[in-house]
């Protein structure tokens, strides 16, 4: 573990209504790393890395207790403000979700939102995050057009723009690739290798291949618990827990 770990996750409990559906994690989560959960269905994992922007704040009757520091701040403390979290915290979801705008109109959204107009302004944000998403070359010229008008593959790595366009520190993502085809796939790993030079990236992946592919640790879940994290590859090849090996090997799940 580093000295400076960009996430602290100490002793994080949620229940929904009675349901404990996270039990007790404890994880650091590294400065510039992509970070994998992986798990069966269920276990937990996209419920872990929805309370890292409070994405689960908004489900009545969940009761979150622990503590999740980002940048030596508790998330959770009442000074913390919300709307900068979820500026610092982007997220990407399973399914690409355009808004019904234009290409252009997508990415200057957010930064519109806080306040930036000058149209010159927007216009490099625009550049740089389609750049950084590795998008531009290939819409470029249609920035004008609506961005339904793009391929899955294509409105995936849109999304991923968006999120960008706020110059977040941490991307959340949450199975970002199970709706595409394999070569959307293989772009969308790409880009994980050029992002995390400039942010730390937790990704939620069903796919085993997928998490040795991109991911520098591993952290495996079951039952709303931890089971162990470690380097990806200590936990691919030489895991400490029974549990994890045949997970992996596919002896369960």
């Amino acid at each position: 573990m580093s000295n400076n770990p960009k996430i602290r996750v100490k002793n994080l409990n949620l229940f929904y209504g009675e349901f404990q559906a996270l039990t007790d994690i404890n994880i650091e989560i590294k400065e510039n790393k992509v970070t994998a959960l992986i798990g069966p269905s269920g276990c937990g994992k996209s419920t872990f890395l929805r309370t890292l922007n409070r994405m689960n704040d908004l489900i009545d009757s969940v009761k979150i207790n622990g503590q999740i520091i980002l940048d030596g701040l508790d998330i959770y403390s009442d000074q913390y403000d919300l709307i900068n979290l979820r500026k610092n915290v982007g997220m990407v979801f399973q399914k690409p979700n355009p808004f019904p705008k234009t290409i252009y109109e997508n990415i200057a959204y957010g930064p519109k939102i806080h306040g930036i107009k000058e149209k010159s302004r927007l216009d490099e944000i625009v550049e740089k995050s389609l750049k950084g998403a590795a998008l531009w070359d290939e819409v470029k010229d249609r920035l004008d057009k609506p961005a339904l008008g793009l391929s899955g593959g294509q409105q995936q790595r849109l999304c991923i723009a968006r999120c960008l366009a706020v110059e977040p520190d941490v991307i959340l993502m949450d199975e970002p690739t199970s709706a595409l085809d394999p070569i959307s796939t293989l772009k969308v790993e790409n880009l994980l290798d050029e992002l995390k030079k400039d942010y730390t990236i937790v990704i939620v992946t069903h796919n085993m291949q997928q998490a040795g592919r991109v991911s520098d640790e591993t952290a495996f879940f079951l039952n709303g618990e931890i089971i162990e994290t470690d380097s990806t590859d200590n936990i691919f090849s030489k895991p400490r827990d029974k549990r994890t090996e045949d997970y992996i090997t596919g002896r369960f799940g």
